[in-house]
C-alpha cells in the first residue's frame, strides 16, 4: 500500500472532522482550529467528553487484549481508526499475539497521512490500512489492502469503536454492520461502543445540534437501539453495558461514571 505525504492530501481543513474532534477529547494535537472550536463546544455542555473518550479507548485495549488472548483470534478489522493514539489496537492485539493480522479502516485523510504509524507492527504479524467509508462496507471488504491481511474464511474481530452514532438511520447503519458481519467466518466477533442519551437526554440534544450544526450528522442511541445491531449473535459477558464495566482490571467504577461516559458497549459472536 502507498501512504500518501500530508502535502498530496486535502485535509479539509476548513471543516470539523469527528476524527479530529476525537483527538482533541484525547488531548492529541492532529487537529485543526475548526476541530478545536467545535469540540470546545461539545465540551462546554458535556464537561467529561474527555473522560469518555479515554473510557472507549480502555475498553478497546482490554477487549482486544482478551480477543488475542483467550478468545484465540488472530485477525482484526477496526473501523473508523481514527488518529493514530499509542497504544494502536495492532500494538495491544500483537503483544498478546505477536502473528496477529490488522486491517485499520478510516475516511479521514489525515488519518491516511499518519497511516504509517499503523503499519509498524511485529515482524511475525501483518498491518495494514484501507481508506474507505463505513458506508460503503462492500468497498472495504473488497480492498485489496484487506484481502492481502486478512484470511475472510476464519474468525475475524471487527471493531466499530465510538463510530456508528456517526451513522444515522437513513444511512441504514444495521444494514452496513450485517453485510460486514455476512463476509466473516462463525466464530468472528463483532465489537461496538456507541453514544446514547439514556443518562442525560438534554445534554445529548444539545451535542447533537453542535455536530449537526456543523455538518456532521449524527444518531445517538438507546439501549434497545444499540441492541439491534447484535440480533442474531451471542453477547458475550457480561453483555451490554457501559464501557468501563465491560471486564475492568481494576476494582468497580463508581456509579457516577455511567453518566459521565454515557456510552454502552459490547462484545458478541457470530455463531
Amino acid at each position: 500500500m502507498s501512504v500518501h505525504d500530508e502535502g498530496q492530501l486535502d485535509l479539509r481543513q476548513d471543516r470539523p472532522h469527528t476524527a479530529r474532534m476525537y483527538d482533541w477529547y484525547l488531548g492529541g494535537k492532529d487537529h485543526y482550529e475548526v476541530d478545536r472550536e467545535r469540540a470546545e463546544e461539545v465540551a462546554r455542555v458535556f464537561p467529561t467528553v474527555a473522560l469518555a473518550a479515554r473510557v472507549n479507548r480502555g475498553f478497546m485495549h482490554r477487549v482486544t487484549d482478551w480477543l488475542a488472548g483467550d478468545a484465540g483470534i488472530r485477525q482484526f478489522i477496526d473501523i473508523g481508526t481514527g488518529i493514530p493514539t499509542e497504544p494502536n489496537l495492532h500494538q495491544i492485539a500483537q503483544g498478546a499475539a505477536p502473528s496477529a493480522h490488522v486491517v485499520y479502516v478510516d475516511n479521514d485523510p489525515i488519518v491516511l497521512a499518519h497511516a504509517r504509524a499503523l503499519m509498524t507492527g511485529t515482524s511475525e504479524g501483518r498491518t495494514a490500512y484501507v481508506h474507505a467509508d463505513v458506508n460503503e462496507p462492500k468497498s472495504i471488504l473488497s480492498a485489496p489492502e484487506l484481502l492481502a491481511t486478512i484470511d475472510l474464511s476464519k474468525p475475524v474481530a471487527l471493531s466499530l469503536i465510538a463510530l456508528l452514532h456517526f451513522v444515522p438511520d437513513d444511512l441504514d447503519p444495521h444494514g452496513t454492520v450485517a453485510t460486514l458481519l455476512d463476509a466473516l467466518a462463525p466464530g468472528s466477533y463483532l465489537v461496538l461502543s456507541h453514544a446514547s442519551p439514556d443518562f442525560d437526554a438534554v445534554t445529548f440534544e444539545r451535542i447533537d445540534k453542535i455536530y449537526r450544526e456543523s455538518g456532521l450528522a449524527t444518531q445517538f442511541r438507546t439501549r434497545a437501539e444499540f441492541s439491534r445491531f447484535f440480533e442474531g449473535l451471542t453477547l458475550v459477558e457480561p453483555g451490554i453495558t457501559v464501557p468501563h464495566r465491560w471486564r475492568p482490571t481494576d476494582v468497580d467504577p463508581p456509579e457516577s461514571l455511567d453518566a459521565q461516559v454515557s456510552f454502552y458497549s459490547a462484545v458478541a459472536k457470530k455463531n
